[in-house]
Protein backbone atom coordinates (compact mmCIF):
# COMPACT_ATOMS: atom_id res chain seq x y z
CA UNK A 1 0.00 0.00 0.00
CA UNK A 2 3.14 2.16 0.31
CA UNK A 3 3.11 3.08 -3.28
CA UNK A 4 -0.40 3.60 -4.15
CA UNK A 5 -0.56 6.03 -0.67
CA UNK A 6 2.97 7.87 -2.51
CA UNK A 7 1.33 8.64 -5.68
CA UNK A 8 -1.91 9.68 -3.80
CA UNK A 9 -0.02 12.23 -1.64
CA UNK A 10 1.96 13.62 -4.88
CA UNK A 11 -0.97 13.61 -7.08
CA UNK A 12 -2.65 16.29 -3.89
CA UNK A 13 0.63 18.32 -3.83
CA UNK A 14 0.53 19.41 -7.78
CA UNK A 15 -3.47 19.42 -7.58
CA UNK A 16 -2.55 22.25 -4.59
CA UNK A 17 0.27 23.38 -6.95
CA UNK A 18 -1.51 23.90 -9.86
CA UNK A 19 -4.64 25.92 -7.74
CA UNK A 20 -2.10 28.66 -7.03
CA UNK A 21 -4.21 31.53 -5.68
CA UNK A 22 -4.83 34.31 -7.87
CA UNK A 23 -3.18 37.85 -6.88
CA UNK A 24 -5.89 40.73 -7.17
CA UNK A 25 -4.35 44.13 -8.43
CA UNK A 26 -6.63 47.26 -9.18
CA UNK A 27 -5.77 48.80 -12.74
CA UNK A 28 -5.68 52.34 -12.28
CA UNK A 29 -4.54 53.52 -15.10
CA UNK A 30 -3.23 56.64 -15.49
CA UNK A 31 -5.36 57.74 -12.72
CA UNK A 32 -2.21 56.90 -10.53
CA UNK A 33 -3.32 59.59 -7.47
CA UNK A 34 -6.17 56.79 -6.49
CA UNK A 35 -3.74 54.51 -5.30
CA UNK A 36 -4.02 56.85 -1.98
CA UNK A 37 -7.95 55.88 -1.49
CA UNK A 38 -8.33 54.01 1.43
CA UNK A 39 -11.32 51.84 0.06
CA UNK A 40 -7.79 50.41 -2.02
CA UNK A 41 -5.33 50.76 0.32
CA UNK A 42 -7.60 48.79 3.56
CA UNK A 43 -8.72 45.42 1.49
CA UNK A 44 -6.04 42.94 2.71
CA UNK A 45 -6.94 40.56 -0.57
CA UNK A 46 -5.76 43.86 -3.39
CA UNK A 47 -2.56 42.85 -3.90
CA UNK A 48 -1.32 46.14 -5.18
CA UNK A 49 -2.23 48.21 -8.11
CA UNK A 50 -1.22 48.20 -11.92
CA UNK A 51 -0.50 52.13 -13.12
CA UNK A 52 0.39 53.24 -16.85
CA UNK A 53 3.28 54.96 -17.44
CA UNK A 54 3.84 56.26 -21.27
CA UNK A 55 7.11 56.05 -23.33
CA UNK A 56 6.84 59.69 -23.62
CA UNK A 57 6.85 60.69 -20.04
CA UNK A 58 9.63 58.15 -18.96
CA UNK A 59 11.99 59.50 -21.72
CA UNK A 60 11.03 62.72 -22.02
CA UNK A 61 14.28 63.85 -24.58
CA UNK A 62 16.66 61.56 -26.37
CA UNK A 63 18.90 59.18 -23.97
CA UNK A 64 16.87 62.01 -20.92
CA UNK A 65 14.98 59.27 -18.56
CA UNK A 66 12.86 60.64 -15.65
CA UNK A 67 11.46 57.54 -13.57
CA UNK A 68 10.47 59.90 -11.03
CA UNK A 69 6.06 58.69 -10.90
CA UNK A 70 7.20 55.46 -10.62
CA UNK A 71 9.47 55.84 -7.96
CA UNK A 72 7.39 57.62 -6.07
CA UNK A 73 4.56 55.68 -6.67
CA UNK A 74 6.42 52.68 -5.61
CA UNK A 75 7.40 54.19 -2.36
CA UNK A 76 3.76 55.21 -1.37
CA UNK A 77 2.57 51.68 -2.11
CA UNK A 78 5.71 49.95 -0.52
CA UNK A 79 5.20 52.15 2.84
CA UNK A 80 1.33 51.02 2.92
CA UNK A 81 1.94 47.14 2.42
CA UNK A 82 1.28 47.39 -1.35
CA UNK A 83 3.00 46.07 -4.79
CA UNK A 84 3.31 47.87 -7.85
CA UNK A 85 2.94 46.72 -11.32
CA UNK A 86 3.95 48.59 -13.90
CA UNK A 87 2.09 49.01 -17.44
CA UNK A 88 4.56 50.98 -20.05
CA UNK A 89 2.53 52.03 -22.89
CA UNK A 90 3.44 52.75 -26.43
CA UNK A 91 0.38 52.68 -28.37
CA UNK A 92 -2.79 55.12 -27.77
CA UNK A 93 -6.76 54.42 -28.78
CA UNK A 94 -7.33 58.37 -29.28
CA UNK A 95 -5.24 60.07 -32.24
CA UNK A 96 -5.09 63.33 -29.78
CA UNK A 97 -3.15 61.10 -27.97
CA UNK A 98 0.47 60.84 -28.87
CA UNK A 99 2.89 58.42 -26.06
CA UNK A 100 5.79 58.10 -28.10
CA UNK A 101 8.54 61.05 -27.74
CA UNK A 102 8.80 64.05 -29.96
CA UNK A 103 12.29 62.88 -31.41
CA UNK A 104 11.16 60.04 -32.72
CA UNK A 105 8.53 62.13 -34.48
CA UNK A 106 10.81 64.38 -35.79
CA UNK A 107 13.50 62.68 -36.89
CA UNK A 108 13.52 60.67 -40.58
CA UNK A 109 15.83 57.98 -39.22
CA UNK A 110 12.91 56.47 -37.15
CA UNK A 111 10.80 56.77 -40.33
CA UNK A 112 7.90 59.16 -38.17
CA UNK A 113 8.00 57.15 -34.45
CA UNK A 114 4.37 56.06 -35.10
CA UNK A 115 1.90 54.79 -37.22
CA UNK A 116 -1.68 55.60 -37.32
CA UNK A 117 -4.31 52.61 -36.34
CA UNK A 118 -7.68 52.17 -38.26
CA UNK A 119 -10.61 50.69 -37.52
CA UNK A 120 -11.81 49.03 -40.61
CA UNK A 121 -14.88 47.30 -42.09
CA UNK A 122 -14.00 43.75 -43.61
CA UNK A 123 -12.85 44.81 -46.39
CA UNK A 124 -10.18 47.18 -45.56
CA UNK A 125 -12.30 50.71 -45.85
CA UNK A 126 -11.75 52.91 -42.93
CA UNK A 127 -14.28 53.45 -40.68
CA UNK A 128 -12.22 55.94 -38.30
CA UNK A 129 -8.81 56.53 -37.22
CA UNK A 130 -8.04 55.14 -33.98
CA UNK A 131 -4.89 56.48 -32.47
CA UNK A 132 -1.13 55.92 -32.89
CA UNK A 133 1.03 52.67 -32.02
CA UNK A 134 4.70 53.29 -32.09
CA UNK A 135 6.97 51.63 -35.10
CA UNK A 136 7.44 48.40 -33.21
CA UNK A 137 8.53 46.52 -36.18
CA UNK A 138 11.61 49.63 -36.95
CA UNK A 139 14.71 48.65 -36.03
CA UNK A 140 15.82 51.72 -35.07
CA UNK A 141 12.52 52.64 -32.86
CA UNK A 142 12.92 49.10 -31.69
CA UNK A 143 16.74 50.13 -30.52
CA UNK A 144 15.24 52.98 -28.38
CA UNK A 145 12.37 51.56 -26.65
CA UNK A 146 15.22 48.44 -25.83
CA UNK A 147 17.07 51.53 -24.29
CA UNK A 148 14.32 52.33 -22.43
CA UNK A 149 13.47 49.13 -20.46
CA UNK A 150 17.09 48.19 -20.09
CA UNK A 151 17.36 51.41 -18.24
CA UNK A 152 14.18 50.20 -16.43
CA UNK A 153 15.69 47.24 -15.35
CA UNK A 154 18.33 48.67 -14.02
CA UNK A 155 16.36 51.30 -11.35
CA UNK A 156 13.64 49.33 -10.56
CA UNK A 157 13.91 44.77 -11.48
CA UNK A 158 13.43 43.12 -7.96
CA UNK A 159 11.69 46.38 -6.68
CA UNK A 160 8.42 46.36 -8.21
CA UNK A 161 6.63 43.36 -8.40
CA UNK A 162 6.31 43.12 -12.22
CA UNK A 163 5.99 44.79 -15.57
CA UNK A 164 3.98 44.26 -19.11
CA UNK A 165 3.82 45.59 -21.93
CA UNK A 166 0.87 46.68 -24.36
CA UNK A 167 -1.16 43.81 -26.50
CA UNK A 168 0.64 42.87 -29.69
CA UNK A 169 -2.88 43.79 -32.16
CA UNK A 170 -2.60 46.52 -34.22
CA UNK A 171 -5.16 48.47 -36.45
CA UNK A 172 -3.97 48.15 -39.90
CA UNK A 173 -6.83 45.56 -41.66
CA UNK A 174 -6.01 42.30 -42.93
CA UNK A 175 -5.53 43.20 -46.63
CA UNK A 176 -1.69 45.24 -46.92
CA UNK A 177 -2.77 48.25 -48.22
CA UNK A 178 -3.13 49.52 -44.75
CA UNK A 179 0.30 48.65 -43.59
CA UNK A 180 2.88 50.99 -42.91
CA UNK A 181 5.94 51.16 -44.18
CA UNK A 182 8.08 48.44 -42.81
CA UNK A 183 5.76 46.28 -41.81
CA UNK A 184 4.96 42.77 -42.31
CA UNK A 185 3.00 40.23 -39.70
CA UNK A 186 5.92 38.67 -40.25
CA UNK A 187 8.47 41.27 -39.57
CA UNK A 188 6.15 42.12 -36.74
CA UNK A 189 6.31 38.42 -34.58
CA UNK A 190 10.05 38.85 -34.80
CA UNK A 191 10.06 42.19 -33.50
CA UNK A 192 7.56 41.29 -30.41
CA UNK A 193 9.65 38.44 -30.02
CA UNK A 194 12.96 40.80 -29.75
CA UNK A 195 10.78 43.08 -27.60
CA UNK A 196 10.01 40.09 -25.26
CA UNK A 197 13.43 39.19 -24.45
CA UNK A 198 14.84 42.56 -23.83
CA UNK A 199 12.03 43.20 -21.39
CA UNK A 200 13.27 39.47 -19.76
CA UNK A 201 16.26 40.39 -19.14
CA UNK A 202 16.20 44.22 -18.48
CA UNK A 203 14.32 42.48 -15.56
CA UNK A 204 15.46 39.10 -14.71
CA UNK A 205 13.73 39.17 -11.13
CA UNK A 206 10.75 41.29 -11.15
CA UNK A 207 7.67 39.39 -13.49
CA UNK A 208 7.44 39.91 -17.01
CA UNK A 209 4.39 39.99 -18.77
CA UNK A 210 3.89 40.42 -22.44
CA UNK A 211 0.13 41.26 -23.24
CA UNK A 212 -0.59 39.27 -26.57
CA UNK A 213 -4.26 38.83 -27.71
CA UNK A 214 -4.36 38.78 -31.57
CA UNK A 215 -1.52 39.19 -34.30
CA UNK A 216 -1.93 40.50 -37.81
CA UNK A 217 -2.00 38.12 -40.80
CA UNK A 218 -3.94 35.51 -38.94
CA UNK A 219 -7.33 34.94 -38.04
CA UNK A 220 -7.94 31.40 -35.95
CA UNK A 221 -8.73 29.02 -36.06
CA UNK A 222 -9.36 28.95 -39.83
CA UNK A 223 -6.10 31.41 -40.53
CA UNK A 224 -3.59 30.17 -38.88
CA UNK A 225 0.01 31.52 -39.58
CA UNK A 226 1.67 30.37 -36.38
CA UNK A 227 2.24 33.71 -34.99
CA UNK A 228 0.35 34.50 -31.77
CA UNK A 229 1.25 30.66 -31.14
CA UNK A 230 5.07 31.28 -31.05
CA UNK A 231 4.87 33.81 -29.02
CA UNK A 232 3.66 32.10 -26.30
CA UNK A 233 6.68 28.59 -27.58
CA UNK A 234 9.13 31.88 -26.86
CA UNK A 235 7.50 32.62 -23.57
CA UNK A 236 7.78 29.28 -22.34
CA UNK A 237 11.28 29.03 -23.68
CA UNK A 238 12.59 32.12 -21.86
CA UNK A 239 9.94 32.34 -18.77
CA UNK A 240 7.83 35.28 -19.64
CA UNK A 241 4.83 35.62 -18.70
CA UNK A 242 1.97 36.23 -20.65
CA UNK A 243 -1.61 37.73 -20.92
CA UNK A 244 -4.16 40.45 -21.88
CA UNK A 245 -6.56 43.27 -22.03
CA UNK A 246 -10.10 41.99 -21.46
CA UNK A 247 -11.86 39.03 -20.12
CA UNK A 248 -14.59 38.39 -21.90
CA UNK A 249 -16.26 35.69 -20.54
CA UNK A 250 -16.76 32.87 -23.64
CA UNK A 251 -16.19 35.55 -26.27
CA UNK A 252 -15.74 33.24 -29.67
CA UNK A 253 -12.81 35.36 -30.80
CA UNK A 254 -10.42 35.74 -27.31
CA UNK A 255 -11.27 32.01 -26.68
CA UNK A 256 -10.00 31.01 -30.25
CA UNK A 257 -6.95 33.58 -29.51
CA UNK A 258 -5.34 34.59 -26.31
CA UNK A 259 -7.74 32.49 -23.91
CA UNK A 260 -6.30 28.95 -25.84
CA UNK A 261 -3.43 29.98 -25.33
CA UNK A 262 -3.13 31.42 -22.12
CA UNK A 263 -5.07 28.03 -20.63
CA UNK A 264 -2.42 25.75 -22.79
CA UNK A 265 0.80 27.13 -20.79
CA UNK A 266 -0.80 28.12 -17.44
CA UNK A 267 0.94 25.65 -15.91
CA UNK A 268 4.26 26.68 -17.58
CA UNK A 269 4.56 30.89 -17.02
CA UNK A 270 3.05 33.47 -15.43
CA UNK A 271 -0.39 34.64 -16.78
CA UNK A 272 -2.52 38.00 -16.09
CA UNK A 273 -5.20 39.56 -17.93
CA UNK A 274 -7.02 42.88 -17.10
CA UNK A 275 -10.59 43.63 -16.39
CA UNK A 276 -10.93 46.95 -18.66
CA UNK A 277 -13.28 49.07 -19.19
CA UNK A 278 -16.65 47.52 -20.74
CA UNK A 279 -15.87 43.86 -19.17
CA UNK A 280 -18.12 44.13 -16.19
CA UNK A 281 -21.00 44.72 -18.69
CA UNK A 282 -20.53 41.65 -21.04
CA UNK A 283 -23.29 39.49 -21.67
CA UNK A 284 -22.77 36.00 -20.39
CA UNK A 285 -23.65 34.02 -23.48
CA UNK A 286 -24.28 30.66 -21.02
CA UNK A 287 -26.96 33.23 -18.62
CA UNK A 288 -28.60 35.67 -21.06
CA UNK A 289 -27.45 38.23 -18.62
CA UNK A 290 -25.03 40.36 -17.32
CA UNK A 291 -21.97 39.15 -16.65
CA UNK A 292 -21.07 39.13 -12.62
CA UNK A 293 -18.01 39.67 -10.61
CA UNK A 294 -18.20 36.18 -9.37
CA UNK A 295 -18.39 34.73 -13.02
CA UNK A 296 -15.64 36.83 -14.02
CA UNK A 297 -13.32 35.52 -11.59
CA UNK A 298 -14.79 31.52 -11.83
CA UNK A 299 -13.62 32.34 -15.61
CA UNK A 300 -10.29 33.31 -15.03
CA UNK A 301 -9.83 30.36 -12.58
CA UNK A 302 -11.57 27.74 -15.08
CA UNK A 303 -10.93 28.76 -18.57
CA UNK A 304 -7.77 30.36 -18.52
CA UNK A 305 -6.13 29.76 -15.01
CA UNK A 306 -4.28 32.90 -14.26
CA UNK A 307 -1.97 34.21 -11.84
CA UNK A 308 -2.92 37.78 -11.99
CA UNK A 309 -6.83 39.83 -12.72
CA UNK A 310 -5.79 43.33 -12.75
CA UNK A 311 -9.31 44.62 -12.17
CA UNK A 312 -10.28 48.33 -13.73
CA UNK A 313 -11.96 50.77 -11.36
CA UNK A 314 -15.29 51.75 -13.85
CA UNK A 315 -18.21 52.43 -11.99
CA UNK A 316 -21.32 51.58 -10.47
CA UNK A 317 -19.14 47.74 -10.55
CA UNK A 318 -16.19 49.13 -8.66
CA UNK A 319 -17.71 50.32 -5.62
CA UNK A 320 -21.04 48.18 -5.30
CA UNK A 321 -19.78 44.92 -6.69
CA UNK A 322 -16.15 44.22 -6.89
CA UNK A 323 -15.13 45.89 -3.85
CA UNK A 324 -17.51 43.72 -1.68
CA UNK A 325 -16.88 40.79 -4.04
CA UNK A 326 -12.71 41.24 -2.69
CA UNK A 327 -13.49 42.22 0.83
CA UNK A 328 -15.22 38.30 1.39
CA UNK A 329 -13.39 36.74 -1.46
CA UNK A 330 -10.83 33.53 0.50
Amino acid sequence: MRIPCLALLLLLCVTLFCQQEIQHYIFFNIDRERIKEKSFLQEENIAGAQLKYTWRELETAYDNYDFSAIHADLAYLTSKGKKLFIQIQDVSFDTAILVVPDYLLADDKYGGGAAIQYLTDETDNIIRQDGYVARRWDEAVQERFARLLVKLGEELDGKIEGVNLPETIVGFGETGKLYPTGFTPERYREAIIQQMEVLRNAFPTSVVIQYANFMPGEWLPWDSQGYLERLFQFAREHNIGMGGPDIKIYKKAQMNHSYRFLKEYAAMIKTGVAVQWGNYAEINPKTGKEVTIEEIYAFAMDEIGLDYIFWCTQEPYYSTSLLPFLNREE
